[in-house]
């Protein structure tokens, strides 16, 4: 599978994807997610992927990653968020011309859960756009370890990520 890699310079607004077996070599910059699609089947670890969102803008960074996502998994149905970590909290969003719920909790906990039917969810880490590169990377590939069973807060402290307020 070929995926979507940020070149440097580029102007356009598509989301990079890299898969992880793309990652090595390629820079990790705002706006990229990487997806585990080696062990999405088996639901090994705690995550599916990781994202690194560009700004606290949801409504703007959400459907980037939305189209990127249904490119490889098919249509999206739902995503989850923490709304501590947005500055604003769409109901839904129209995407590709399918309407995309966006559930909102408060439970503050760096995570993202994408649906795409129903029982079929993936969990990704959302690195706080301050995020220094080195650091995001470093989540990043820390998220998509194959057995990963660390949480989301203690991956980001780990590399010394600490979430911002939103504001």
């Amino acid at each position: 599978m070929t995926s979507d890699a940020h070149v440097p310079g580029r102007t356009d607004d598509a989301a990079p994807l890299l898969l992880l077996s793309d990652t090595s070599g390629q820079p990790i910059v705002p706006g990229v997610a990487v997806l585990r699609m080696e062990t999405t089947p088996d639901r090994e670890g705690i995550f599916d992927g990781a994202w690194w969102p560009r700004t606290r803008d949801a409504a703007s960074e959400l459907p980037r990653l939305i189209e990127a996502l249904a490119a490889q998994l098919g249509t999206v149905a739902r995503v989850g968020l923490d709304a501590s970590a947005w500055d604003d909290a769409p109901g839904h969003l129209v995407i590709g011309g399918r309407t995309v719920h966006i559930d909102w909790s408060a439970v503050d906990d760096s995570t993202m859960i994408v649906t795409r039917g129903p029982q079929d969810h993936f969990s990704f880490l959302v690195i706080p756009p301050q995020a220094g590169a080195a650091a995001a990377r470093a989540a990043m590939a820390m998220a998509v370890q194959e057995g990963n069973c660390t949480p989301a807060e203690q991956i980001l402290m780990g590399v010394g990520i600490i979430p911002a307020s939103p504001g």
